[in-house]
């Protein structure tokens, strides 16, 4: 694919404008004079203009095209309009102001435009409930039918999706290396720094003392994660922070995984209200016990969005640090091949 090309002779203005392209996963062409750059023009999805050569430009008479931007340092400057217009660049960018903006046309230059990956958040209604256990197999699932998937861990006293799925030892950034991040990320770059396996890409925490998830980090990670993933998986906590909402108002489908007994659907009314001031639509996913599952949802008032009857030796796999089975006869594997094949279209 053909590169967004920068125009400028200041060695200064182009350390910074390389270091922002890195920071969208961009590479550029450079043309230090506009005779260097006339190959180039026509083709580039998009031109950056120094201000430094925006005369000398000018004065070539350069074909109109989109997406031409002049980069300052001096917009009080009354001759930088001037130099805008005749170099027909679209608008005056001062840097370091405008460094998101730039960082937002890098990126949308190089990463291609694709329908959003679908959002699902997984929340338990109780403790112990196993939203964890089914917010990672359907992230495993879905991998395996080869749909690009991205699993984010947004509970920070959960104990860590990374080790639910034996990759705790896994090289690649942990939220503490994202809390800072704010603006667009790469979706390219995000997926290169984190732990993959199988195809999966996860975002879990580290071990050890554990700070509340940024919202800005937050919203950056999954705007990422839905431009670059077909399917993104968030496990919530019970108790909504503020990053948890962020990911609620984003998703297509939330999961409450409830025990079918009194306390279970008690305990998940109260989760439920919280998620209902938050998302749309949400739906019940029914752990077997003592109720049956209609009386499940007709208590809670939601749809039900499945049944997860008891899996044998399910707990012992995971204390040895298996993934969860997932076979055609596993619950947990019909379950998640039922979910994809319904909102995906992944066949089964």
């Amino acid at each position: 694919m053909d590169r967004p090309l920068v125009i400028t002779e200041d060695h200064d203005l182009l350390d910074d404008l390389l270091r922002i392209a890195a920071a969208a996963g961009a590479e550029l062409d450079v043309a230090h004079a506009p005779a260097h750059a006339r190959p180039y023009w026509n083709r580039a999805p998009l031109v950056v203009v120094g201000d430094d050569m925006a005369g000398a430009l000018a004065s070539t008479g350069p074909p109109p095209r989109p997406r031409v931007l002049l980069v300052t340092r001096t917009c009080d400057d009354p001759d930088t309009w001037r130099r805008c217009v005749a170099v027909g660049a679209q608008a005056v960018l001062e840097l370091p102001a405008a460094e998101r903006r730039l960082v937002d046309e890098f990126a949308d230059v190089v990463e291609p435009s694709a329908k959003p990956g679908f959002v699902v958040c997984v929340a338990g209604g109780r403790g112990g409930a196993g939203a964890s256990v089914l917010a990672g197999s359907l992230a495993l699932a879905a991998s395996r039918r080869r749909i690009r998937t991205l699993l984010i861990d947004a509970d920070p006293l959960g104990g860590g999706l990374d080790l639910l799925l034996g990759q705790e030892e896994s090289d690649g950034a942990r939220w503490s290396d994202l809390v800072a991040r704010e603006g667009r990320v790469s979706c390219t770059a995000l997926q290169a720094a984190l732990p993959t396996f199988a195809g999966l890409t996860l975002l879990s925490f580290s071990r050890g003392e554990v700070e509340p998830i940024p919202v800005e980090a937050m919203r950056s990670v999954l705007e990422a994660g839905r431009r670059g993933f077909e399917l993104v998986v968030v496990d919530l906590p019970r108790h909504l922070d503020q990053a948890a909402v962020e990911a609620l108002g984003r998703a297509g489908i939330t999961l409450l995984v409830v025990t079918a007994d009194v306390r279970g659907v008690l305990a998940a009314a109260q989760v439920l209200a919280s998620l209902r001031e938050h998302t749309g639509e949400v739906r019940a996913v029914v752990r077997s016990g003592v109720l049956n599952d209609d009386v499940v949802t007709g208590s809670l008032g939601v749809p039900h969005g499945g049944s997860l009857p008891d899996q044998p030796r399910l707990a012992a796999a995971l204390d040895r640090g298996d993934v969860p089975p997932l076979g055609r006869r596993t619950s947990l594997g019909r379950f998640c091949a039922a979910f994809l094949h319904e909102q995906l279209g992944a066949d089964r």
